[in-house]
């Protein structure tokens, strides 16, 4: 690892060992844990729902260290998997050296670490999130010599007292960008960054959104935090690692966050962006060829959105996530892509694929020559949102795009479903597009069309989509936006139901 990039790491581990996490090794984390006067370990691990769990130890000698980092330990997989029976419910939770980080809100010197499950013979989870995500990864670089790297824009408000909002009062509606003393939680979001970075995330930028307004007794915040695209696995773990920390610092500064897609009545919801790119073994974006996006581009798009519809049984899993999923707003309706177009399902942002010299316009003064750095062009899938079973969506999305580059006439189907401009304004397009579910019900219909689908090689157990199926169906929200309209109180009591999802 070159001296600079160990230098500007935040991660401590990474400084302190000088090598990448993902070559830490068992004795790697022995040898820190030793000469940093390390207490305490943590498990961290998701079970089916999405939801992070914690397995807490004290360190009292080498051998269990030894122990605990050689072979794991044991957990109640009935109490994390509602299809494991409790007379045979024992699993292992086996460390991921690369994911180790100090706990910063450990009250003492703490290293955490995500896990993976393992069952009694010694062999992956089949039906574990993470390994779904892996099985669907490693499906996809074995079939295309490719690999894909993702990453989230995870948006979320924060909600405080009233009180916040009273000097400098922030315009409603119009956030987006905004500066203190007008955002009030800055701090809290460029915190979250911080220690983000320190447990190994890969951060891009982070900003204010455009919702925020005020109620009587209650001052709404919206932000965002956006993350650098890594291998897929990897951007799973950092949206859960986000998640946590974010929700951390809400409860050190006693106000909430929410990242449930719909706040209120006609104010901006909260979505949770994909953006993707297939990169070849040595990283090297494949979505621009010729200055252009790439044959491999346009058919991952057309696998994203042949798809689309089933994958909001993994991206879009609560009722309100419908309430966001409305026409004419930035949040998608309408199966379709388009360059830098917010109101498409897929959109292509700029890229940097230009080769200008923007920099010495705005900076006269410099004179050395700029680098051309390629590589940053992404795709981006707008329906999710706060609700999504991240590892779940992101393994959905790897077989789609694969699907996509399998496809006879991908290229085609990505022709046939570009929208240029605003495609409400556009009849004669919006009549030729299929539109997404507009319930849980409906996309656990979707779901059900493609269950052969997804049950291929076995990356989704049969048992894992009939679960997704059976929860979405459970809500009994087929026409519900119809059924709600114009029953505000009633669609209040809807979304404090699930204020804290996700």
């Amino acid at each position: 690892m070159r001296e600079y990039e160990v230098a500007l790491n935040q991660n401590s581990l990474v400084k302190y060992l000088r090598k990448p996490a993902k070559e830490f090794t068992r004795h790697d984390i022995i040898r820190y844990i030793e000469e940093n006067h390390i207490e305490q370990v943590n498990f961290h691990y998701v079970n089916e729902a999405g939801k992070i769990k914690t397995l807490n130890f004290v360190i009292t000698s080498r051998a269990y260290l030894e122990s605990i980092l050689s072979t794991g330990e044991r957990v109640d997989g009935s109490s994390l998997f509602s299809y494991i029976d409790a007379s045979t419910s024992d699993l292992y939770v086996i460390p991921r050296f690369k994911t180790a980080f100090v706990n910063p809100f450990s009250d003492v010197p703490t290293i955490d670490m995500f896990c993976s499950f393992y069952t009694k013979e010694g062999y992956p989870l089949e039906s574990a999130p993470e390994n779904i995500l892996r099985k669907a990864s490693r499906r996809f670089t074995k079939a295309t010599g490719f690999k894909i790297k993702a990453l989230g824009e995870l948006e979320y408000y924060i909600i405080a007292d009233s009180e916040y909002n009273e000097d400098y009062p922030a315009e409603n509606q119009k956030g987006y960008h905004e500066s203190t003393p007008f955002a009030k939680f800055e701090f809290l979001r460029t915190e979250a960054m911080r220690l983000i970075a320190k447990c190994g995330g890969k951060i891009k930028y982070s900003h204010s959104e455009v919702g925020n307004f005020t109620t009587e007794d209650k001052y709404y915040e919206q932000h965002e935090i956006e993350f650098n695209p890594v291998d897929v696995d990897e951007a799973a773990d950092q949206l859960i690692l986000g998640k946590w920390i974010l929700r951390n610092l809400a409860h050190k500064y006693g106000v909430e966050i929410s990242f449930a897609p719909k706040i209120t009545v006609g104010k901006a919801g909260s979505g949770l962006h994909i953006h993707y790119m297939v990169a070849d073994l040595q990283d090297n974006n494949a979505m621009i060829e010729n200055d252009k996006l790439s044959p491999i581009a346009l058919k991952t798009i057309a696998g994203i959105l042949d798809k689309a519809k089933a994958l909001t049984a993994f991206g879009n899993t609560i009722p309100t996530s419908y309430l966001r999923l409305v026409p004419h707003q930035e949040a998608p309706t309408n199966i379709c892509w388009g360059e830098t177009n917010r109101s498409a399902l897929v959109r292509v942002p700029l890229g940097w694929t230009l080769k200008t010299e923007m920099i010495k316009d705005a900076n006269p003064f410099e004179i050395a020559e700029v680098p051309y750095i390629p590589g940053k062009q992404t795709a981006e899938f707008r329906a999710p949102d706060g609700s999504a079973d991240i590892y779940h969506l992101l393994a959905g999305m790897v077989m789609a795009m694969q699907s996509g580059l399998e496809m006879q006439n991908g290229l085609n189907l990505a022709e046939k479903l570009r929208a240029d401009g605003n495609i409400f304004s556009d009849k004669e397009l919006l009549a030729k597009l299929e539109q997404l579910p507009a319930s849980c019900y409906e996309s656990a219909e979707e779901l059900e069309k493609e269950i052969r689908f997804f049950n291929q090689d076995n990356v989704f157990p049969k048992g894992t989509l009939d679960r997704f199926i059976k929860m979405l169906k459970s809500y009994d929200d087929k026409n519900l936006s119809e059924r709600l309209y114009q029953k505000e109180d009633e669609i209040m009591k809807l979304v404090q139901r699930f204020i804290n999802y996700g």
